[in-house]
């Protein structure tokens, strides 16, 4: 906005100065033109009253001789012979150096009134004057030093003022347009301040009235997004402090279940859930705001966490009859992810592969990586059901299929683990018949340095499906 604002102010003044300056430069240019012709005038003139009362060449030469530009042999005479009875003894008269034509000498005497010819170096003032026995013509020489006399000072002034002008507006122009940028690139930057999760920033309401309005405005908008998002703490704090007491509950009634894997994986699952609400009501008091995308430093093994959560749920796919697969949880892999995250992503999906496919449908969990210099790990969850229709829909947060139990958060909290690591989740059919999930995690050391996620995942993709035709062979 700045430089545009100068840009604009430079053209119009320029074309300004333009529109004045050239005219009366011109005019400047004509006026010694005219003054130096008018000079000439005058010192032909002057030598009006010596022809009137002489033809005497020695006085003649005097009378020129008195005059400045005859002093400088710029003037000539011209005088016709007398005619009558006299001619004889009066001849034709040329006073001084003549640098005329004659033709056009005799034009003048013609038409009896001033002329100008222009000749070598100069110009030529033709003045006919009447005397006696015919009209004799007074030739003043008129340099062209003269004739441009002061023009090109009067130029150079002119080229001053306009560039003074121009330099003057730009310099006006500069200081409108840092009056008025500058709090704009305070807004700008307090705006990406928000963004990245400063909610304390606000901006001086100073500037123009349009962006002294913004100012109250963003400010009010910054008030209101603290606001929400305190009451957002709030309300999962109190909504998480509610659960406490069927928790306690569930605590007491699973510790009087005795002994048994089943009662061991119950009180378990409740302690597991206790952490979660704990984490959830501490994490909703932290005053300090959390910039969004911000890289944490929590890691895990995917590996021991795929098979920590594989046998919490192949109990209740034993009950249900479900073939449960893992594959690729051998050996150690590292991802950038906090291990509860994790695990509650792959909770996520399983708890997806068992509230949306009937019993007794198959399913596998393979975890895929190319070893320590691996740019990726990818999770792949696939299943024998139906598959999804609309798989754009169900990543969408909030759209679940409506059914009990059913909140539209959970492909959605596996994308989030996912894209934190600079990764993705796409949905697809599985080689089992139906749904495939594959949840790509990037590497802090190796993240998409080669083809970015598509090309990473496509070939490790490739590889899982060539190893789980291998298994099914």
């Amino acid at each position: 906005m700045r430089w545009a604002l100068v840009k604009v102010c430079l053209a119009v003044t320029a074309m300004v100065v333009v529109a004045f300056a050239v005219p009366l430069a011109l005019v400047v240019k004509e006026t010694a033109r005219d003054r130096a012709f008018a000079g000439a005038e005058r010192q032909a003139s002057a030598i009006g009253p010596a022809l009137a009362i002489t033809r005497d060449r020695r006085q003649l030469q005097r009378a020129v001789a008195i005059t400045q530009a005859g002093a400088e042999g710029r003037v000539a005479v011209h005088v016709p012979a007398e005619a009558g009875k006299n001619a004889a003894k009066s001849g034709p008269v040329r006073v001084g150096h003549s640098r005329a034509p004659r033709a056009r000498l005799a034009a003048a005497r013609r038409l009896g009134r001033a002329t100008t010819v222009e000749v070598d170096g100069g110009y030529t003032l033709l003045r006919p004057t009447a005397v006696t026995g015919g009209i004799a013509v007074v030739e003043v020489f008129v340099p062209d030093d003269e004739v441009t006399h002061g023009v090109a000072a009067s130029w150079m002034v002119l080229a001053g003022v306009g560039l003074a002008l121009i330099v003057g507006s730009v310099a006006v122009a500069d200081r409108l347009g840092t009056r008025m940028v500058r709090p704009a690139e305070r807004l700008a930057g307090a705006a990406h301040d928000l963004g990245e999760g400063q909610l304390d920033v606000r901006v001086p309401e100073e500037g123009p009235t349009e962006l002294r309005s913004a100012a109250t405005a963003f400010n009010a908008m910054a008030d209101q997004v603290v606001q929400l998002l305190a009451n957002e703490r709030e309300l999962a704090a109190d909504l998480s402090h509610r659960l406490r007491t069927p928790l306690t509950v569930l605590r007491l009634n699973a510790a009087s279940l005795g002994e048994g894997d089943t009662a061991e994986q119950t009180r378990a699952a409740v302690a597991q859930l206790e952490g979660e609400v704990d984490t959830i009501i501490a994490t909703a008091r932290e005053q300090k705001a959390l910039a969004p995308h911000t890289a944490s430093s929590a890691t895990c093994d995917a590996a021991e966490v795929i098979r920590e959560r594989m046998a919490f749920w192949s109990a209740l796919a034993e009950d249900e009859g479900r073939e449960a697969r893992v594959a690729g949880v051998e050996r150690p892999v590292r991802v950038p992810v906090a291990r509860a995250e994790l695990a509650a992503a792959v909770d996520a999906l399983l708890g997806n592969v068992f509230r949306h496919t009937a019993e007794g449908t198959a399913f596998a969990v393979d975890l895929h990586s190319g070893g320590p210099a691996s740019e990726a790990a990818i999770v792949l969850v696939s299943d024998a059901g139906c598959g999804i229709t609309d798989p754009d829909a169900a990543l969408r947060r909030g759209h679940g299929e409506g059914g009990p139990g059913s909140t539209g958060l959970g492909l959605d909290i596996v994308r989030r683990v996912a894209e934190s690591t600079g990764g993705d989740v796409r949905l697809g059919r599985s080689v089992l018949g139906g749904t495939e999930v594959r949840v790509w995690l990037a590497l802090r050391d190796g993240a998409a340095t080669r083809g970015g996620p598509r090309q990473v995942s496509h070939r490790l993709r490739r590889r899982a499906r060539r190893a789980r035709l291998a298994r099914r062979a």
